[in-house]
């Protein structure tokens, strides 16, 4: 079967509103957006000539807030059509789009749109603005505030406006002939802000030829159809989901339905049948979680059955990938996918061609069974500084061990400590408002230093480990340990503390308390004087401390649960360096189970 291929070329597309203005003009009645309908309860599908109708009055309604090129407006909202509306209406005005994590504490919201002198804020309704309005003064330079949904009721503020009071009724452009863009490729197009050393988010600058590049990169190793069907459900502010969820589906002509929440992801998986998803390991580790759960309920045959097929699979993909003989087990794999991996595969919707994934590290034995089970999994590695995709396997050259080979027209190159070093289009163009942190990840000669340690065989990367100690949680959150680690030690109770979450759903705390200080708190509570390991009423008096220790760093940055250490860590048992740094792994391999006990459940 043949699938159309239509791809915008980086000569089409001179910005990215160019690039949705092509793609206008050559599939205009072709199904851009999929969405759920609230009030119908139905499935209900745009065409580019709809949303080039939208965009256009947007944009017209942005052009009457007289904002200037390069001005900064805001988007606050899940993945939906709107977000595409106001990205490409402020794009093609020369305006520059900053992207807010919907469930951000209300701080951080004001601090980045104040950093980045943000004009307009783009929100979706009550929930929102409940959580906005105790920060409502403190929002910088904002001088409107648009809401999808109606405020009736809520706590009033003059620059507060309904989007359906706000919008023309229709749009002065007839047809798809969207009004043009003086717009140049290397004008800045967004700012994307990432956890930074200090705690306090750092504004990545890309440019149209930042974003445009790696998408047209990433097409040169991944093929997407006209007729592919992509199901969104990582947060568009989050780069990954931009770039290969939004930017390649519309230079390749490709549709995007937007899942309704995580919690319906499932039932929006059977329900739409996906041929492409993107996604950080976390969600395959909640599948591949939950199938071994229930294997253990089922019979030994069952189980055998089960793990017979994920090894026959995984022995004829290596085969197909010309890295493994053929066997005459193959031979049973027809019944053996008709038995299990149909099963499985159709609760993803059964069309899948493979599923990107990002963000984060994806464990071997996580890969190893989704493959086995038919389903292709292509792990790729990026940072939002290198807008973002650096390297990607292909399907057909598939090593899940690795993240794949660097892009075509990104070099790479090992420096100090076998850092990888990035160079090329897709590169930022620095930090907003912050040319010491700039300077300290690109060198003169333009090496983006992305931190972390790797190898390179047969022109594959394979992450190490990391020079600088950044935890990747499992939904692609980066945090750095080292400064949450010194805020708390701010308060004389905690001696030494360690924090833990890599590839993990949420933060964990180790903690060392100081002797004399605990005595006396757990005297005047009535708290154990000699607490170790887990306690309840311990875990919850240190929580509600260092929450209020760390509530500066970014909403996805908060330590959910504590255990105490029954002794503190010293230079002799190997657990911190002779200038007191702690040796990280170290400790965390001493006290496994302890950490292992604070993930139970999740």
């Amino acid at each position: 079967m043949s699938h159309p291929q239509d791809y915008i070329d980086l000569e089409s597309a001179g910005g990215l509103y160019a690039l949705f203005c092509e793609r206008v003009k050559r599939t205009p009645e072709a199904t851009a957006y999929r969405y759920f309908d609230q009030k119908t309860h139905t499935w209900c599908d745009s065409s580019w000539k709809e949303m080039a109708e939208s965009v256009c009055r947007w944009r017209e309604a942005l052009a009457q807030e007289a904002f200037k090129p390069g001005d900064r407006v805001a988007i606050m909202l899940r993945n939906c059509r709107e977000w595409v509306m106001m990205d490409q209406a402020a794009l093609s005005l020369g305006l520059v789009t900053v992207p807010l994590f919907t469930d951000d504490r209300a701080e951080n919201v004001a601090y980045i749109l104040k950093n980045a002198n943000v004009k307009l804020l783009l929100i979706e309704g009550a929930d929102h603005w409940q959580r906005l309005y105790p920060v409502h003064d403190g929002l910088g330079d904002v001088t409107r505030i648009i809401t999808l949904d109606s405020m009736i009721g809520q706590p009033h503020d003059p620059r507060l406006r309904w989007v359906n009071d706000w919008l023309p009724e229709s749009s002065s452009s007839e047809g798809i002939e969207l009004p043009v863009s003086d717009v140049d490729a290397d004008d800045l197009a967004t700012i994307i802000y990432t956890s930074g050393t200090t705690g306090k988010p750092k504004g990545v600058m890309l440019s149209h030829r930042n974003i445009l590049s790696d998408a047209w990169s990433g097409l040169q190793s991944i093929d997407v159809y006209q007729d592919d069907l992509f199901l969104s459900f990582l947060p568009l502010s989050h780069a990954l989901e931009r770039t290969v969820g939004y930017y390649i589906p519309v230079m390749s002509g490709a549709t995007v339905a937007y899942a309704r929440s995580i919690n319906d992801l499932a039932d929006d998986l059977i329900t739409i049948r996906p041929t492409v998803i993107i996604s950080v390991p976390r969600v395959f580790e909640r599948v591949y979680n939950k199938i071994h759960t229930q294997l253990e309920m089922k019979s030994p045959f069952a189980k055998k059955l089960f793990l017979r097929a994920v090894s026959t699979g995984w022995e004829s993909f290596l085969y197909k990938q010309k890295r493994g003989g053929w066997s005459k087990r193959f031979l049973l794999k027809p019944v053996l996918d008709m038995l299990v991996s149909k099963k499985v595969l159709n609760k993803l919707g059964g069309r899948m061609r493979f599923a990107i994934c990002g963000g984060a590290a994806l464990p071997f034995s996580v890969a190893k069974m989704f493959i086995g089970l038919g389903l292709d999994i292509i792990q790729g590695y990026g940072l939002t500084e290198s807008s973002p995709i650096i390297s990607v396997n292909k399907v057909s050259n598939n090593d899940p061990e690795s993240v794949g080979e660097p892009l075509a027209g990104v070099e790479v190159k090992l420096g100090e400590n076998d850092e990888l070093m990035v160079r090329g289009d897709p590169v930022m163009k620095g930090y907003w408002n912050n040319t010491e942190a700039t300077n300290d990840i690109i060198d003169r000669d333009g090496w983006l230093h992305t931190g972390d340690q790797v190898r390179i065989q047969d022109k594959r990367i394979y992450i190490t480990g990391r020079i600088k100690e950044i935890i990747v949680l499992a939904n692609g959150e980066k945090v750095p340990p080292n400064d949450m680690e010194a805020a708390i030690l701010m308060d004389p109770l905690f001696d030494q503390v360690l924090v833990a979450g890599e590839a993990r759903p949420y933060l964990v705390a180790l903690v060392v308390l100081n002797h004399d200080i605990w005595t006396k708190l757990a005297v005047n509570k009535g708290l154990p004087e000699r607490p170790s390991g887990l306690n309840v009423e311990v875990e919850k008096l240190l929580l509600e401390k260092i929450s209020h220790l760390t509530s500066e760093f970014p909403g996805y940055a908060r330590i959910n649960r504590i255990a105490v250490s029954p002794h503190p860590w010293t230079i002799d048992e190997g657990l911190i360096t002779p200038t007191l740094k702690l040796r990280r792994n170290h400790i965390q391999k001493q006290y496994t189970d302890l950490i292992e006990i604070l993930y139970l459940g999740h």
